[in-house]
């Protein structure tokens, strides 16, 4: 048993697209046209980090709940959590991007952290070594 994606809702399929794969460095594993249940075209569009066994489905908006939803998945915390090898590597990247990070990276006890937002402004770790 394993998951294989979560769902994470987007407003714009391509900023997200860009988001993910140019500045976090993910793949783009899928993005193919689908269909809602009740026939309106969509995509179908994964991303996940090399390597990693769990993808993203970047799902576009749908309705003004799931607008509502965009941004605040986890209700205001920080609901996902990218673990990188190369911490400072990864960190300037994303600086060089024009990521929004709330804080300075600091130390804990379980590594090296930070927090960012990602296109849509939902919470996110950014976890390396210590």
């Amino acid at each position: 048993m394993r998951v294989s994606l979560v769902s994470l809702v987007v407003d714009d399929y391509d900023r997200a697209i860009a988001f993910f794969v140019d500045v976090l460095g993910f793949e783009l594993v899928e993005d193919s046209p689908s269909l809602t249940n009740d026939g309106r075209e969509k995509r179908w569009v994964v991303v996940r980090p090399p390597e990693a066994g769990t993808g993203i489905l970047l799902a576009k908006a749908d309705g003004e709940q799931q607008v509502a939803a965009v941004g605040n998945q986890t209700g205001g915390r920080v609901g996902f959590f990218l673990h990188v090898d190369d911490f400072d590597a990864q960190h300037r990247r994303m600086v060089e991007a024009g990521v929004t990070f709330l804080g300075e990276p600091r130390n804990e006890p379980y590594g090296r952290v930070v927090v960012f937002l990602d296109v849509a402004g939902n919470r996110w770790d950014l976890l390396g070594p210590r």
